[in-house]
């Protein structure tokens, strides 16, 4: 491959990308040829109860180089960008590190540092999660202050109502704590980043191909497994294709109906992915496969 010419075996390697980009496979094959370990960059695919429908590295895959950071946190604990920070620091003082993934805060995160913002008290985390229930979105995003409104992306529940726990919790906009932000653990200059560019259309056949073939691997039986202690709250339960399969075993859905809104729901997510690597890593490698 002529991208692997580009890469020293020393370097740090990032790769960012759409789901169903290939991203996997491309770091696996990274770590064979030049060596090095994988690790995970991907908010869902470290939770332990999703393995078939988050699309986490096979048996197989993992035999053949070591994979870290997938499948290690309970479905039913909180996880976040401090906590993987935190978990990612010491891997990457050890073997070359391949970091792989689809979440873009994970990658700033490392790159660009993380404000240290203390923890939302959990009786103001629950306030919101009743007002973003009861009142939605915008009544959030109007009580935050002007600085942290024009950085967020005030399109996207998590982000808003993080912002306004921050700003109740401490009395402080998440844009002044992103403001005094420390050094990053892995500055981009020292890395080789490389992000997916990829046709859209091109995408889309392979994210309708990959749920069948979850389908044929056993996701179905994953959801059933994960229906006693189903809870939409729980950040694992966003596993996209998660809350469509549990609607089919409730009766609400049935399964081709499951199958196309999860087809559904994963292109919209690839879309924002798209449009969120664009914006914010102009100054990385593209890859097409």
């Amino acid at each position: 491959m002529e991208l692997l010419s580009k890469i020293s075996p020393e370097q740090p390697v990032l790769i960012a990308g759409p789901t169903a980009s290939g991203k996997s496979a491309l770091a696996l094959e990274i770590a064979q040829q030049q060596g090095g370990v994988v690790i995970n960059a991907d908010a869902i695919q470290v939770f332990a109860n999703w393995r078939v429908l988050t699309a986490r590295p096979s048996p197989e895959d993992e035999a053949l180089a070591e994979h870290l950071l997938y499948g290690h946190i309970a479905g039913d604990a909180a996880y976040s960008v401090g906590h993987w920070l935190r978990e990612v620091a010491p891997l990457l003082q050890g073997k070359r590190p391949i970091i792989t993934g689809g979440t873009g805060l994970y990658f700033t995160a490392l790159t660009q540092g993380l404000a240290e913002i203390p923890a939302t008290p959990p009786e103001v985390r629950a306030l919101a999660d009743q007002r973003l229930a009861a009142e939605g979105r915008a009544a959030l995003l109007a009580e935050l202050d002007e600085q942290s409104r024009q950085r967020i992306d005030p399109v996207n529940p998590m982000r808003v109502q993080r912002a306004w726990e921050v700003l109740h919790s401490t009395g402080k906009g998440i844009a002044a704590w992103q403001d005094d932000t420390p050094p990053p653990l892995l500055p981009l200059q020292t890395c080789f980043p490389i992000v997916f560019d990829v046709d859209k259309d091109w995408l889309n056949t392979r994210i309708a191909r990959r749920f069948d073939l979850m389908l044929q691997q056993g996701a179905l039986a994953e959801a059933e497994a994960n229906l006693p202690d189903w809870d939409p709250s729980q950040l694992s339960a966003k596993a996209i294709g998660a809350p469509e399969l549990i609607a089919h075993l409730q009766g609400d859905l049935t399964l081709d109906e499951a199958r196309e809104a999860a087809t559904i729901a994963t292109r919209q997510f690839a879309k924002r992915q798209r449009t969120w690597f664009r914006s914010k890593m102009k100054d990385w490698h593209g890859f097409a496969p």
